[in-house]
């Protein structure tokens, strides 16, 4: 299979701490880290890991942090097509807290790739299963020269404006963040999929099949959420992209979920089913 992802990067320090502190309390961390995050590079190694090579477009500052990320990426196996950007690479701060749960601040613009960026857009005519998470509508459009093509409702302007269809959304039942109203897109995607945590999830077909999936059991002990969600999302378009029924897509997508949270940061636990390429 080949497989890509259009999307952002984010230069992230991670603090591994007992608990979110309090108000003017001082805090120490047991330990810390910085990593190329962000949920296109995240979706990117997943993706790797799963077929065995992976190709990321998208958007980087022009200085240290945004070539550590590249350098980084590229380091994982990742294939990355950047666009340089003027401003910042944006940054974010990580809180991994004893339960394992993750509370992010991002420090400044997400960078996007545009459609009108000298990336080689045509590779994506022969890509088998695409994952965007960031990028204006021409970006979206190019993307769907992909087979299947799965989003994120955080990249809801260029899904507003494309006038793409999706073959799925795939979003948390309980970030507001990923709050949309999928009857407003047009047109809607063949497949609305809903986390919901520890309990599995739901899904809704276009033509008004709907469904549920379990969550998978843990591989190990809990470390981190970070990463689990565009893990899930990024084997979500694997798994239709390889032509699997939904419900054996969603059942893996869980178990890369689940996987995902038993290592620290984005990477340490991401089920593989390939070695790179």
């Amino acid at each position: 299979m080949r497989v890509a992802v259009v999307g952002h990067t984010e230069w992230v320090r991670f603090a591994q701490v007992p608990r979110i502190p309090r108000p003017g309390e001082i805090m120490h961390a047991s330990a810390s880290w910085e990593e190329a995050g962000g949920g296109g590079a995240v979706a990117a190694v997943q993706l790797l890991r799963l077929a065995g090579q992976a190709t990321f477009f998208t958007a980087l500052g022009d200085d240290d942090y945004g070539r550590a990320a590249l350098h980084r990426l590229e380091e994982l196996g990742v294939r990355v097509h950047a666009a340089w950007r003027a401003e910042p690479q944006r940054l974010a701060f990580t809180y991994l807290d004893g339960d394992g749960e993750r509370t992010i601040t991002v420090i400044g613009a997400r960078h996007a790739p545009h459609g009108s960026d000298e990336l080689p857009w045509d590779e994506l005519a022969g890509v088998d299963a695409l994952y965007f998470t960031a990028g204006d509508t021409t970006a979206l459009r190019r993307a769907r020269q992909a087979q299947v093509v799965v989003a994120t409702p955080r990249a809801r302007e260029a899904l507003a404006e494309g006038g793409v269809q999706l073959d799925a959304l795939v979003r948390s039942g309980s970030d507001a963040g990923e709050k949309i109203d999928t009857a407003a897109l047009d047109p809607p995607p063949r497949l609305d999929v809903v986390t919901e945590g520890a309990r599995g999830g739901h899904w809704t077909a276009v033509e008004g099949d709907t469904g549920r999936w379990a969550a998978a059991p843990l591989p190990g002990p809990v470390a981190d959420a970070y990463g689990c969600g565009d893990s899930f999302a990024a084997c979500v378009a694997y798994g239709l992209g390889a032509g699997l029924p939904v419900g054996d897509a969603l059942a893996l997508a869980a178990r890369c979920g689940a996987s995902c949270m038993t290592g620290a940061g984005p990477y340490a636990g991401q089920l593989s089913l390939a070695s790179p390429a």
